[in-house]
């Protein structure tokens, strides 16, 4: 009989406490599913990758409607088509012109989903930020003359960023395989590539869990011009 009363005077506080919390995750939710969150970031960064593609297509838009207003006005003013000329001379070093020549393509994959990688730490299945740094950085320092990932023209002020498996280059989103492509001399920039400790792990990794690895000279390369106006960022001295 004790254990009867002690019950019924415990259902009531649990009721009550079952009922607070319901009402705080409806409260937080309001009226959507809190389990769809990463979905939904998904989503979002889906949505934004679409925006921003779509902004660069008008930016470039503007720009080319730039340019040619800028050539119509040097055309009558001597001082306009001279600036025009030290501008025209600084856009290939800046990457902002579309350049071809002999030079390597270099692609790296994540391992297929098979049952030889069953159990895997699936970390060790995709391609990290590391390992397509160390490839840039093997590429230029084989004397690499311009660059592309992805289709992406790569400049001074273009970043290598991975979330995941995904690649966020030049504001833009990009999955694997991820094709690296630069314009020099093709046997200089194999053998930096045979020499960097980074390019080495990721080769060890391709070996053992099928990770994609290519490394291919092409003498016909064409890499595109860099698609918007580069921003660059200054730092400032602040008072004592």
């Amino acid at each position: 009989m004790r254990a009867n009363r002690l019950w019924r005077g415990l259902v009531p506080v649990v009721c009550l406490t079952a009922g607070f919390g319901f009402g705080a995750l409806a409260r937080d939710a309001r009226g959507t599913d809190l389990r769809a969150s990463q979905s939904n970031l998904v989503d979002l960064v889906r949505d934004a990758d679409t925006k921003v593609q779509a902004q660069t297509s008008t930016v470039a838009g503007l720009q080319q409607q730039v340019h040619a207003l800028t050539v119509q006005a040097g055309a009558g003013n001597a001082a306009v088509a001279a600036t025009q000329r030290q501008v025209d001379e600084l856009r290939a070093p800046a990457g902002l012109t579309a350049v071809g020549g002999d030079g390597v393509a270099v692609v790296l994959d994540d391992a297929d989903d098979s049952s030889a990688n069953a159990g895997v730490d699936p970390n060790q299945l995709v391609v990290h930020q590391s390992d397509l740094q160390a490839v840039v950085n093997a590429l230029w320092a084989g004397g690499a003359e311009a660059m592309s990932i992805a289709g992406q023209r790569v400049i001074a002020t273009s970043a290598v960023r991975c979330v995941g498996n995904t690649l966020l280059l030049n504001g833009q989103v990009f999955s694997p395989p991820y094709r690296v492509e630069a314009i020099g001399a093709s046997d200089a920039m194999v053998r930096a590539l045979d020499a960097s400790p980074g390019v080495a792990l990721f080769k060890q990794a391709a070996s053992y869990y099928g990770l994609g690895w290519t490394v291919e000279s092409d003498a016909e390369l064409t890499l595109p011009a860099y698609g918007t106006v580069p921003v660059l960022s200054y730092a400032h001295a602040t008072g004592a």
